[in-house]
């Protein structure tokens, strides 16, 4: 099993049971994390913990399918779909890809996730 895939097994457990503290243990004390909505950049252990509450804190539930899981060298990249519903109350699913950058420690140093941002705000 490649660290991709258990950093995708991670997520899909961290989406059923909400435990942050757990998952950010998966990440570099200085790690980068990036979504792609303006400004959301986020680095450190503070910073890896708020990006993945303000992830979660807009579902009410969400479930991740990945189509591909792959690693090379200290990268791996995740394509998935993610279905749920937001805390609006409105259905929502969504492609995307999230690229990940390994510490020579096996802990994830830079996460980038890239999205259509449009499906939180535009019903489709």
């Amino acid at each position: 099993m490649t660290r991709a895939q258990d950093f995708a097994d991670a997520l899909q457990r961290l989406e059923q049971d909400g435990d942050v503290e757990a998952f950010t243990a998966l990440f570099a004390d200085d790690a980068f994390l990036l979504r792609p909505e303006p400004g959301n950049g986020d680095e450190g252990v503070g910073g890896t913990h708020a990006f993945w509450e303000a992830c979660l804190g807009q579902f009410e539930t969400v479930s991740s399918t990945f189509s591909r899981v792959a690693e090379d060298g200290g990268l791996g990249e995740l394509e998935w779909v993610g279905q749920g519903r937001l805390r609006t109350g409105r259905d929502i699913s969504y492609a995307g890809v999230s690229l990940l950058a390994f510490g020579d420690d096996g802990k994830v140093a830079r996460f980038a996730t890239y999205y259509d941002t449009a499906a939180f705000t535009h019903p489709g």
